[in-house]
């Protein structure tokens, strides 16, 4: 079904172990359903989506990714700046998925402290990076599959 689909992962490192568990859980999922796959790292969230652009415009024809995985992790601290990075990172996403027709799946967490992004980038449990390649993977499914019947 996604034989000779590529996806890019975007990915910001900030938490480390946190965005290494996301990472593993989407890698999985794609290995698991035969999809090659790029890892990119960038500096935080706010960078992921002009990289997807960045990617999605630059590449040639025969060398194109059919999906993209936005890894991060956005822990509230005590200042503004949380509501900022989380909002306008998936706003971005969002557009970016809307206007250019990306199919992108948002793996970036945005947690109130690390014990909650812990447990939601758990291998065994709520691994929101599986989740996100899961998203990603049904998008292309559904491009892949428009009927007009």
């Amino acid at each position: 079904m996604f034989k000779n689909k590529k996806v890019l992962l975007v990915c910001s490192p900030y938490y480390k172990k946190i965005t290494q568990n996301l990472l593993d859980g989407a890698i999985e999922v794609l290995k698991s359903n035969s999809v090659e796959y790029k890892i990119i790292h960038v500096p935080g969230a706010l960078e992921i989506a002009p990289s997807i652009k960045i990617y999605s415009e630059k590449l040639s024809q025969n060398d194109f990714f059919d999906g993209f995985i936005a890894i991060g992790c956005i822990i509230r601290g005590e200042t503004y700046h949380f509501e900022i990075v989380s909002n306008e990172s998936a706003r971005a996403l969002t557009e970016l998925s809307i206007r250019f027709s990306l199919l992108i799946g948002n793996g970036i967490l945005t947690v109130e402290n690390k014990d909650q992004a812990i447990e939601r980038s758990d291998p065994t449990k709520l691994n929101k990076g599986a989740g996100a390649a899961l998203a990603c993977l049904s998008l292309i499914n559904h491009k892949n599959n428009i009927s007009y019947e």
